[in-house]
Protein backbone atom coordinates (compact mmCIF):
# COMPACT_ATOMS: atom_id res chain seq x y z
CA UNK A 1 0.00 0.00 0.00
CA UNK A 2 1.45 3.38 -0.96
CA UNK A 3 1.35 6.43 1.26
CA UNK A 4 0.01 9.57 -0.37
CA UNK A 5 1.88 12.80 0.18
CA UNK A 6 0.07 16.07 -0.17
CA UNK A 7 1.88 18.76 -2.16
CA UNK A 8 1.28 22.47 -1.82
CA UNK A 9 2.69 25.64 -3.30
CA UNK A 10 3.22 28.58 -0.97
CA UNK A 11 4.39 32.13 -1.71
CA UNK A 12 5.88 34.01 1.24
CA UNK A 13 7.30 37.49 1.83
CA UNK A 14 10.31 37.81 4.15
CA UNK A 15 11.94 40.80 5.84
CA UNK A 16 15.67 41.46 5.83
CA UNK A 17 15.94 43.91 8.73
CA UNK A 18 19.39 44.95 9.90
CA UNK A 19 20.68 47.18 12.67
CA UNK A 20 24.45 47.79 12.50
CA UNK A 21 25.91 44.25 12.64
CA UNK A 22 22.66 42.56 13.70
CA UNK A 23 19.76 40.99 11.83
CA UNK A 24 16.20 40.48 13.07
CA UNK A 25 15.32 36.78 13.17
CA UNK A 26 12.48 34.62 14.45
CA UNK A 27 12.76 31.12 15.91
CA UNK A 28 10.52 28.50 14.32
CA UNK A 29 8.04 26.80 16.66
CA UNK A 30 6.96 23.16 16.60
CA UNK A 31 4.00 24.12 14.38
CA UNK A 32 6.26 25.46 11.61
CA UNK A 33 4.62 24.29 8.37
CA UNK A 34 7.69 24.27 6.09
CA UNK A 35 11.07 24.41 7.84
CA UNK A 36 12.27 22.52 10.93
CA UNK A 37 11.40 23.87 14.40
CA UNK A 38 14.18 25.50 16.41
CA UNK A 39 15.90 27.08 13.44
CA UNK A 40 16.25 30.85 13.18
CA UNK A 41 14.20 32.21 10.29
CA UNK A 42 13.34 35.55 8.71
CA UNK A 43 10.26 37.41 9.90
CA UNK A 44 7.48 37.07 7.38
CA UNK A 45 5.33 34.34 5.96
CA UNK A 46 2.61 33.22 3.64
CA UNK A 47 0.69 35.59 1.41
CA UNK A 48 -3.06 35.03 1.72
CA UNK A 49 -5.25 34.85 -1.42
CA UNK A 50 -5.91 38.37 -2.70
CA UNK A 51 -3.31 39.91 -0.36
CA UNK A 52 -0.50 42.05 -1.78
CA UNK A 53 3.01 40.83 -0.84
CA UNK A 54 3.96 43.98 1.09
CA UNK A 55 0.63 43.87 2.97
CA UNK A 56 1.36 40.26 3.93
CA UNK A 57 4.86 41.26 5.02
CA UNK A 58 3.48 44.06 7.24
CA UNK A 59 0.89 41.70 8.77
CA UNK A 60 3.45 38.98 9.44
CA UNK A 61 5.91 41.48 10.94
CA UNK A 62 3.22 42.71 13.37
CA UNK A 63 2.38 39.12 14.37
CA UNK A 64 5.93 37.83 14.67
CA UNK A 65 7.81 40.90 15.93
CA UNK A 66 5.25 43.47 17.09
CA UNK A 67 7.04 46.02 14.88
CA UNK A 68 5.49 48.16 12.16
CA UNK A 69 6.74 48.20 8.58
CA UNK A 70 7.86 51.64 7.37
CA UNK A 71 9.22 50.68 3.94
CA UNK A 72 10.04 47.59 1.89
CA UNK A 73 12.13 47.11 -1.25
CA UNK A 74 12.11 43.82 -3.15
CA UNK A 75 15.65 42.40 -3.40
CA UNK A 76 15.31 38.87 -4.74
CA UNK A 77 13.15 35.75 -4.99
CA UNK A 78 14.17 32.14 -4.37
CA UNK A 79 12.46 28.76 -4.57
CA UNK A 80 12.63 25.89 -2.04
CA UNK A 81 11.24 22.41 -1.61
CA UNK A 82 10.60 20.91 1.80
CA UNK A 83 8.76 18.01 3.38
CA UNK A 84 7.29 18.45 6.84
CA UNK A 85 4.29 17.07 8.76
CA UNK A 86 3.29 14.86 5.83
CA UNK A 87 3.21 17.73 3.34
CA UNK A 88 5.60 18.44 0.50
CA UNK A 89 5.90 22.16 -0.09
CA UNK A 90 7.18 24.17 -3.01
CA UNK A 91 7.94 27.57 -1.46
CA UNK A 92 8.57 30.74 -3.42
CA UNK A 93 10.20 33.30 -1.11
CA UNK A 94 10.23 37.04 -1.81
CA UNK A 95 13.02 38.85 0.07
CA UNK A 96 12.54 42.50 1.04
CA UNK A 97 15.00 44.98 2.56
CA UNK A 98 12.90 46.72 5.20
CA UNK A 99 12.86 49.67 7.54
CA UNK A 100 10.92 49.08 10.74
CA UNK A 101 9.31 51.34 13.31
CA UNK A 102 11.32 51.58 16.52
CA UNK A 103 10.44 49.25 19.37
CA UNK A 104 11.32 46.08 21.19
CA UNK A 105 10.56 42.97 19.14
CA UNK A 106 7.92 40.71 20.70
CA UNK A 107 5.97 37.78 19.27
CA UNK A 108 2.34 38.97 19.39
CA UNK A 109 0.46 36.08 17.69
CA UNK A 110 -0.02 33.08 19.97
CA UNK A 111 -0.19 29.52 18.61
CA UNK A 112 1.62 30.42 15.40
CA UNK A 113 4.81 29.11 13.82
CA UNK A 114 7.08 31.59 15.67
CA UNK A 115 8.32 30.93 19.20
CA UNK A 116 10.80 33.81 19.65
CA UNK A 117 12.18 36.94 17.98
CA UNK A 118 15.55 38.61 18.53
CA UNK A 119 18.19 40.88 17.03
CA UNK A 120 21.18 38.56 16.55
CA UNK A 121 24.77 39.34 15.62
CA UNK A 122 25.43 38.29 12.03
CA UNK A 123 28.98 37.29 12.96
CA UNK A 124 27.74 34.56 15.32
CA UNK A 125 25.29 32.92 12.91
CA UNK A 126 26.03 29.66 11.12
CA UNK A 127 23.97 28.05 8.35
CA UNK A 128 23.21 25.08 10.62
CA UNK A 129 21.31 27.47 12.94
CA UNK A 130 19.24 28.94 10.10
CA UNK A 131 16.38 27.91 7.87
CA UNK A 132 17.40 27.65 4.20
CA UNK A 133 15.54 30.90 3.50
CA UNK A 134 17.29 32.74 6.35
CA UNK A 135 20.70 31.50 5.17
CA UNK A 136 19.93 32.72 1.66
CA UNK A 137 18.63 36.03 3.02
CA UNK A 138 21.92 36.69 4.78
CA UNK A 139 23.81 35.87 1.58
CA UNK A 140 21.57 38.31 -0.32
CA UNK A 141 22.51 41.02 2.19
CA UNK A 142 26.20 40.33 1.59
CA UNK A 143 29.04 40.93 4.04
Amino acid sequence: MSVRTRTQTRVSAYALATDEDRVLLTRLADSSPVFEPGLWHLPGGGIDPGEQPVEALARELREETGLGLLSARLLDARSYTAHRLGVSTHLVALFYAVDLAPGTPTVTAADESTSAVAWLSRAGLRDTMLSPAAADGLRILGP
